[in-house]
């Protein structure tokens, strides 16, 4: 019987703002990046909101819970937490010195900063 690598990635849940200005976006393309990249797996912030039980018991049953919010208003954070869901880092965007516009325009430059703010540290 083959066994589990104990060197394996924790299983990381990101639950991102998708607000309505540059914020959001990045923080939806952070999000979206790092899954990619197999750093963690994206999940449906509005599925936590409307209370669906299964999507609840998921990020219940993962090791750490990545919230990345825009500002400091923290609608992603508070959503999670009225789930029930225990948060296990949180960014907050503007915390990186990016400022919110409603232009929409994010670069790759800003989607690292973000990336690199989630990553440092231990998520457990």
């Amino acid at each position: 019987m083959a066994k589990e690598c104990i060197c394996q990635q924790a299983d990381i849940v990101i639950l991102p703002c998708c607000g309505g200005s540059n914020l959001g976006q990045l923080a939806n393309a952070a999000a979206v990046r790092m899954t990619h990249e197999g750093k963690g797996r994206m999940f449906c912030l509005a599925g936590i909101g409307g209370h669906v039980s299964s999507m609840i018991a998921s990020c219940m049953g993962a090791d750490s819970v990545l919230v990345i919010d825009g500002c400091d208003v923290a609608c992603a954070k508070k959503t999670v937490e009225h789930a029930g869901i225990s948060v296990s880092k949180h960014v907050v965007i503007t915390e990186l010195g990016i400022r919110r516009n409603k232009n929409f325009n994010i670069d790759n430059n800003e989607i690292q900063r973000v990336i690199d703010a989630c990553m440092g540290g231990v998520m457990r």
